[in-house]
């Protein structure tokens, strides 16, 4: 069950990456500030806020859903950044620089790793 949790989470972070590569919408940006959020373990994890405006003039601000760390240089209160967003749903977006695909990219491989390795198990089970 872990392993599809994984696989799912890293295929909708890929998917949604791929998305905004192909039709997403680029605009001039500024982090207004961050979130900082604590995991189960205590670990602080930081999503820059980003406020832009969108072709149609709609005022957005949104955090990253990825957090770090610690905050990079180039990402502190008040830097411009570029963001690349989906015009139908601003929501949706990743600011170049802060947002990759190498989180979902080991989610989804270790999802892959995790459900294949349970179901050859099963069919080895099952096949005994």
């Amino acid at each position: 069950m872990i392993g599809v949790i994984f696989l799912c989470i890293g295929a909708y972070g890929l998917r949604l990456a791929g998305a905004l590569r192909r039709t997403g919408v680029t605009a001039a940006g500024q982090v207004v500030r961050h979130e900082t959020r604590r995991d189960d373990d205590g670990a602080k994890y930081h999503h820059p806020v980003v406020a832009w405006t969108t072709r149609d003039g709609r005022a957005c601000e949104y955090s990253s859903r990825l957090g770090r760390g610690t905050v990079g240089r180039g990402f502190g209160v008040g830097t411009s950044v570029t963001v690349r967003y989906d015009e139908q749903n601003p929501r949706r977006f990743a600011i170049q620089g802060w947002d990759s695909t190498r989180v979902d990219t080991v989610f989804a491989v270790v999802g892959t790793v995790l459900t294949a390795g349970t179901l050859s198990v099963l069919l080895l089970l099952i096949l005994l």
